[in-house]
């Protein structure tokens, strides 16, 4: 990586180190990027857009989970499927 600044370098590294949750890592780069140059400001900016972008799709999946919790409110129709005491999944109105 010689392209980037080591400044540049060390917000990558705290955007990636936040999306992927990694303590150790947010220990290492936070004090490296003091080293860098960055202010507390900036590297709170970054660490907090970091956060709000991982947001979006933990909070998909979330939907995601509810909808096909709220859509399984029945029961499969069909006894013989071997899965009536289960929620129906779209699958042509059978769990199986």
């Amino acid at each position: 990586m010689k392209e980037l600044t080591r400044k540049e370098h060390e917000l990558v590294a705290l955007g990636a180190a936040v999306a992927s949750n990694c303590i150790p890592c947010i220990e290492y780069h936070i004090p490296e990027a003091r080293k860098a140059g960055l202010t507390e400001t900036q590297i709170l900016e970054a660490v907090e857009l970091a956060d709000k972008i991982k947001q979006v799709p933990a909070r998909k999946v979330l939907d995601a989970a509810e909808s096909l919790l709220n859509s399984a409110q029945q029961t499969c129709p069909d006894p013989g499927c071997g899965c009536a005491a289960t929620p129906a999944i779209e699958n042509n109105g059978c769990c199986a």
